[in-house]
């Protein structure tokens, strides 16, 4: 049987991988990707954001053996044996696979929560639209591996860590983990998400996606951390699946990759629920950053909520679409959209395209973007109390984006995040003197 033949250049680097699939599942997504190619800027939800990147490289699929010294490294820079993350189980993979000996034993995990690998037995559970998620079907015609996580109904199942790591010895690779998230009614689970990996002489990709369903009164906390190597392409898609009375909640902090999108698809189908989609980025040397969000008000009576700061330097650019549909039988909607950035440089920028589409008459929706810079007032209050400058705006900028991660309910979480965020904000003292 022949390979496909991408119909553009943006699925060059994958020719020889996206070839024949005995699955039907993944013939299908690679054949529709062959006719669809990958989004460009003529397309709306990637207007604002280039894949260009992706055609600098040939991916390949990444080797199953690895530096296991070199990922015990990453691992203690990420979870130190001092910190709050240490004690959580723990669910690693490195490029894409599941280790079992970096991850927490089965019977470490809470009494009534399961575990399975993806490879076991694939499962690709919610299915995209080639023609509007192409990275998704992207997903589903090359995943190898990922995790399955069920709550059984009303188990209260604490804290889980997944590790998503990258080691890349030799030339580009790629990878694209398909997770799985359920659960049950009443249910509820705070999984703490973290993507990084090592720099190397080949860049990577990273293209996961989650599949999140909360079922009736259960509640799903999902915080993510990205702390990519420097010259990584990260590409993630969450879909949510809400029921009635539950809620997830999610928050994604921005660090890494040289272009990075985190992509959240989120539909409220039962009365009383909520959704609530947060985020924060600190980017810099040309980094690009998106945060795209569609939130479907499927029922009545439910709330969306959705907060996202920005925070560039250099010649970093940060992209926010969050989109809120309410359809005709939701009802008493309660709505709200914030976009704020702190432009720290005159060649830093940010594209905002908050949107409402709405179809119900008796509903409470807004949204709002604010960009600017720091506050020139502030800096000399600091300054005048002797106060260096690059520190005054290190607090300054600290103090804008805590406030973002403030929203972060649990404790352990927001512990983690704002170390990481303090780590990330000194070692970017130089580049703020530069760019004042």
């Amino acid at each position: 049987m022949n390979a496909i033949t991408p119909s553009d250049r943006g699925l060059a680097p994958f020719e020889a991988r996206l070839s024949s699939f005995q699955d039907a599942t993944r013939k299908a997504a690679a054949g529709d990707l062959a006719l669809t190619g990958l989004p460009g800027p003529r397309v709306e939800a990637w207007h604002y954001t280039s894949l260009r990147a992706l055609n600098s490289y040939i991916f390949n699929e990444p080797d199953t053996c690895f530096n296991e010294s070199a990922v015990q490294v990453i691992l203690r820079s990420l979870i130190p044996q001092s910190g709050c993350l240490e004690p959580l189980p723990r669910l690693v993979l490195v490029n894409g696979r599941v280790v079992p000996a970096l991850s927490s034993p089965a019977a470490s995990l809470p009494e009534g929560v399961t575990f399975s690998a993806f490879s076991g037995s694939p499962d690709f559970g919610m299915q995209a639209s080639p023609q509007r998620d192409p990275l998704v079907a992207l997903n589903t015609a090359l995943a190898v591996d990922g995790i399955k996580l069920v709550v059984e109904p009303r188990v209260k199942a604490g804290r889980i860590l997944l590790i998503s790591l990258a080691m890349s010895s030799s030339g580009a690779i790629s990878f694209h983990p398909r997770h799985s998230v359920t659960l049950g009614e009443g249910a509820s689970l705070t999984l703490i998400e973290i993507a990084a990996g090592s720099e190397g002489p080949g860049a990577y990709f990273h293209n996961p996606v989650l599949s999140c369903s909360v079922a009736e009164g259960a509640h799903l906390e999902h915080i993510k951390l990205q702390r990519e190597a420097a010259d990584a392409i990260h590409l993630a898609t969450v879909y949510a699946d809400i029921a009635s009375h539950a809620t997830y909640e999610s928050f994604t902090l921005g660090l890494g990759a040289v272009l990075a999108r985190h992509e959240v698809h989120a539909t409220l189908r039962g009365s009383h629920a909520g959704v609530h989609v947060n985020g924060a980025q600190l980017l810099g040397s040309g980094q690009v950053g998106d945060i795209t969000s569609v939130i479907t008000h499927g029922a009545p009576d439910c709330i969306s909520r959705q907060t996202v700061r920005n925070v560039l330097t250099d010649r970093a650019r940060a992209v926010f679409q969050g989109k809120v549909l309410v359809e005709r039988v939701a009802q008493k909607t309660d709505g709200y959209q914030m976009n704020q950035a702190l432009l720290l440089s005159p060649t830093a920028g940010i594209d905002a395209k908050p949107e409402l589409e709405i179809y119900a008459d008796d509903v409470k929706c807004s949204h709002g973007a604010t960009v600017g810079a720091l506050d020139e007032e502030q800096l000399f209050y600091l300054r005048s109390r002797g106060i260096p400058d690059a520190g005054a705006r290190q607090m300054l900028v600290e103090a804008f984006l805590t406030e973002a991660a403030d929203l972060v309910q649990d404790e352990v979480a927001h512990a983690a995040l704002g170390t990481a965020l303090t780590e990330a904000l000194v070692s970017r003292i130089a580049a703020w003197e530069n760019a004042s």
